[in-house]
């Protein structure tokens, strides 16, 4: 289990390389990866502002991560996510998942990403030639959540 919330950037197959080193009873290893878009809301987009509350923020995660391995068999999880300025094609946010079967490890990843949209505590600010804004929770975000609501109960 590897929960961080950093600054820095990511390197995806140093990432990789080391979740799976050793693994051989592994038989699936699902990943996101999301990145900085340029553009938002049909605006132009020249940079995206993180902010969370340092120990709530993982806190949240580990509790996130708790319910995945309730829901599926997993080997393990790793879950990245930036704060602070970050600007188009940047990386964002790093789930991985690793299970004897790829079903689990397909779900769990999606399970992760869509409560992380909804449930952890981040705040994102973007910059726009109009100004900066905050973003608000999209519906489509609270619905691809919800759809993991009663399954695994």
């Amino acid at each position: 289990m590897a929960i961080r919330v950093q600054a820095e950037d990511f390197d995806v197959g140093a990432e990789y390389a080391a979740f799976t080193a050793g693994r051989t009873g592994v038989g699936g290893v699902a990943m996101f990866v999301g990145l900085v878009r340029d553009i938002a809301g049909g605006e132009a987009v020249s940079a995206m502002t993180l902010e969370h509350y340092p120990g709530m923020t993982e806190k949240q995660l580990e509790a996130i991560e708790m319910e995945a391995r309730r829901r599926w068999p997993l080997d393990d999880v790793l879950v990245i996510h930036r704060h602070g300025r970050l600007e188009p094609g940047d990386r964002i946010v790093m789930v991985a998942t690793a299970s004897a079967h790829r079903d689990a490890a397909f779900e769990s990843c999606r399970f992760l990403m869509d409560w992380l949209k909804t449930k952890a505590p981040f705040w994102k600010l973007e910059a726009t030639p109009e100004g900066e804004r905050w973003v608000e929770a999209k519906e489509s975000d609270d619905a691809a959540a919800a759809r993991w609501a009663g399954q695994g109960d």
